[in-house]
């Protein structure tokens, strides 16, 4: 078994890995056959994007080649992110992301290798814990079963929808508690001070 290893990269590294992470998106996700090249396209568009994002980081692990990553950005504590949530937002969701605790993942990418079980966990805690979350949170496609499954398996808790434009599809709202469990906050989602951010 290769040994993994985990390492951060600044915006400048992770768009002069760009055609790699293309790569690794395409093979670990399960692309409709002739739909690779579009999904490669989409991703790669994203990424330019999402590196724009103020506070955007990215962890990838490497073995012999890429094995992984996951990237996303602290949410703004103004709340817009939270725009098109379905419904009243929860209190705590709102407490959290104004006291700057709450960190999107925007996407989590793993190889299919045998070496990689549990590497997607891993990845996803370390980023979390690197920007001392308490709570992490993510966005997936109501028709993506298998994503919602996956994260679900990893710990993650359905929160709700949001709707985002350009388009009318609603996307559920799944949440990591990072939070101790009270009797008070059975959930986790709950401020941790021992992970209080820096102003």
């Amino acid at each position: 078994m290769d040994t993994v290893r985990l390492r951060r990269l600044n915006r400048w590294q992770a768009e002069g890995l760009r055609e790699d992470l293309a790569d690794l998106y395409v093979e670990s996700s399960a692309a409709a056959p002739g739909e690779e090249f579009h999904d490669r396209q989409k991703f790669l568009h994203r990424l330019a994007n999402d590196v724009q994002l103020p506070g955007f980081d990215m962890l990838v692990a490497e073995a012999r080649s890429l094995a992984g990553c996951v990237f996303g950005f602290p949410v703004p504590r103004d709340g817009s992110w939270w725009q098109g949530f379905d419904g009243p937002m929860p209190q705590n969701l709102e407490q959290l992301t104004a006291s700057g605790h709450v960190f999107a993942i925007l996407e989590t990418l793993v190889h299919p290798h045998k070496h990689a079980h549990g590497l997607a966990r891993r990845l996803q805690e370390r980023l979390l814990a690197d920007h001392q979350a308490s709570l992490g949170v993510t966005l997936v496609d109501q028709s993506d079963r298998s994503a919602c499954a996956a994260f679900k398996n990893w710990g993650w808790q359905e929160a709700g929808q949001i709707h985002r434009l350009p388009g009318p599809t609603a996307l559920r709202v799944l949440v990591l508690p990072l939070g101790e469990r009270t009797a008070e906050h059975p959930d986790g989602l709950a401020h941790n001070d021992q992970t209080q951010r820096p102003e």
